[in-house]
Parts: structure tokens; sequence; C-alpha cells
């Protein structure tokens, strides 16, 4: 088990790479790079995934991630499970035509629910399409202004589920926020020159790439993980073959890249498995799997989702295991951050989990005040 977990945590890139050493050696060296590795970063709540990436990118501030977004080296949209990712943006239409078709199917029933007609779906999605025409981007307001005006109601849910579609469509995406608010561009402008890969290639470049970055994991994972059919899944790592390896995990298969798993059996990532890391809660870490056991235990699942809400708390992690969370706050000129042991935890345990937070520190730019709860 501690062997799956230590390969799982170089796959996560949040171990270093087989073999680096030394101060970030063997990091990915941009946001390009993460996003790719992974195929599709959970991105619904922006904040959070852009600390996803600064844990993945020792060097980088929030200032440098926004740069790079600008830059499109990656772009938010609705590819899978009608949940927003960060993707490739080369990646995002065949992304959404092999994964978001299950969660576009269910459209009808959604605005049935609403009282909006397909009509009035359809029009939304062209008159978006014509308003950001040419290269422009509208905050989200700028968008919702666009189609009331022209007689639509876009209040509310009504609003999300018309800028979802116009997205699942095809036809717009999410751009980086302006100033604090969303904004949307199209698809288009955004990936103009898309990957367009067949059928059986898509899946096996998904399933590749989700073992790659999450494995050991199994294939219900990646069915959970993608929205797609148990036999799709399937499918993938039938076709992706070779390139996938089998390891057994306290009696269970599980599936892992084969370069990856070479390359850590010849020469192991450096970084130590008691190190401690401070997570966002929608990292791919907790929400890349169907079976989370592997990293917490069943009795803490409640501290992480209360309730079951599906708001994921932020993990303190040791070792790849979850020991605790934290909430940060904003003071004046600081962030405060709360920190709730779930184990018992030593002095020096206390002192490295608050040392652990300075690169979170750095990645903000903020001075950061730990309390204990």
């Amino acid at each position: 088990m501690a062997d799956a977990l230590a390969l799982r945590m170089t796959s996560l890139l949040l171990a270093g790479r087989p073999g680096a050493a030394g101060d970030g050696a063997g990091a990915p060296a941009g946001v390009a790079e993460v996003v790719t590795w992974f195929g599709a970063m959970q991105g619904q709540d922006l904040g959070s995934v852009t600390w996803s990436l600064g844990a993945r990118l020792p060097k980088f501030t929030a200032d440098d991630v926004h740069a790079a977004l600008e830059r499109r080296e990656a772009l938010r949209t609705w590819p899978m499970r009608g949940t927003v990712h960060l993707v490739p943006p080369r990646d995002a239409r065949w992304m959404l035509d092999l994964m978001g078709v299950r969660t576009l199917a269910g459209a009808q029933k959604r605005r049935a629910s609403l009282g909006l007609s397909e009509q009035d779906a359809d029009r939304a999605v062209e008159l978006l399409g014509v308003a950001l025409a040419g290269g422009g981007r509208l905050t989200r307001s700028q968008c919702l202004q666009v189609l009331t005006e022209a007689g639509i109601t876009a209040s509310g849910p009504l609003g999300y589920h018309l800028l979802w579609y116009a997205s699942q469509r095809g036809v717009i995406c999410i751009a980086p926020n302006i100033g604090v608010e969303q904004s949307f561009a199209l698809l288009d402008d955004w990936a103009p020159a898309p990957h367009q890969p067949d059928h059986d290639e898509a899946l096996a470049t998904i399933a590749l790439r989700y073992f790659r970055s999450h494995g050991p994991a199994t294939r219900q994972d990646l069915a959970r993980w993608t929205g797609l059919t148990v036999t799709e899944a399937k499918r993938g790592i039938t076709v992706a073959g070779d390139d996938l390896a089998a390891v057994q995990v306290c009696d269970q298969q599980m599936l892992v890249e084969r370069a990856l798993l070479d390359a850590y059996t010849s020469a192991p990532a450096t970084a130590s498995r008691d190190d401690i890391l401070a997570l966002p809660g929608f990292d791919e870490y907790m929400l890349g799997y169907k079976d989370r056991s592997l990293m917490l235990a069943a009795e803490h699942m409640q501290a992480i989702v209360p309730g079951g809400n599906g708001v994921f708390q932020p993990t303190v992690v040791r070792g790849g295991r979850v020991v605790g969370t934290w909430k940060r706050s904003a003071a004046r000129g600081r962030t405060l951050v709360e920190v709730r042991p779930l184990v018992s935890l030593s002095a020096a345990d206390r002192a490295r989990v608050e040392a652990a937070l300075t690169p979170y520190a750095h990645f903000t730019g903020r001075e950061v005040e730990t309390r204990w709860s």
C-alpha cells in the first residue's frame, strides 16, 4: 500500500518526478505542461484550481498562473460530468464531443424544470456567438445582459444553464476573470487549432492521461472521473494497450502508465514519503477517484465533505494520507489559516504543517498566520 500511495503521489505531480532531485528539480515547466499531463483538472472553483497549479509549480505565483491562462495555455469549460475543468485548448472540443454528450443529453429535462424552451436555449447560443465574434470577451453579467436585452430570461439558474449550454455545445468557453468576474469567449478563438482524434484514439488518450496522472487507479475510477460508461472506459484501456501496466494494490488490480511505472521502479522520486502538503479542496488528489480509501480514512470523509454537500474542504496531507483540513480567510495584509487536525499531530508535525503553508504564502504573495482548532 505504501508503494502504491507513493507512486500515486508521483503520478499526481505531488512528489516530484522519478529520479528528480533538489529544489523543485523535475517539476513541470509551466501551466500548459501540468494541464496536458492531467488531461483535465477540476476547475469549478477558480481559487482552488489556481492553487492546484501552484502546488505543482513551486516557483510560480498566482499572477504567473493568471498570465499563463491569459496566454491561453489552458482554458475552462464543461468537458465531463457537467462540471467545469481546466483543459488544454487543443483538446477541448474532442473532450466535449466524447464526454460531454451524456450530460448534454440531459439538457432537455433540465430546461423543462426551468421552464425554458429549446428554441430560447438555441437562440441564446446564437446570440452569445454573435456578441463574442471577432475575438471579443464579455463578463458573465455582460453575457446575461445580451440575452436579457433580446428578451430571454437569464436570471438565477436560467443564466447559468444558458452559459453552460452554449459551452457544452462548443460555442463559448470560460476565459480568465476580468477583475473578479468570470468572463467568456468563443471556443474557436481560444482553441483555433483543435486536435481531432477518432473515437478510439480519443478514448485511449483520455484513459492514458488519467492513469498517467492518477495511477495506480481502477477502471471504475476512470469511468467515474470521465463520466464515460464502463464499456467505453474498458475500450479506452484496451486501445491504450501496452502504454498501461497493471499493478496489484491490496488484492485489487489497478492501472498506471507503464513509462511512469518503469521510471519510478528504476529511480523513485526523491520526495519523502512523509512529506506534508497543503492542498485545495477541489484538487485532483481528492476529486479524481471513485474510491478514496488509499488516501483517506472512511471516518474522516464527513470532515472533508461536510453533510455530503459536494463542497470539498482543503486538506493537509502527510505521506499521501489526509491528516487534517485547513480553511483560509483574508485579514489586513495577510491570510489567516485555521488548521483542524483529524489525527493526533505532535508539536514537530504541527511545525511541519505550518512550514507546508509557506509555498501557499509565496504563491499568494501574502503572509500566512496559522491558527489551530
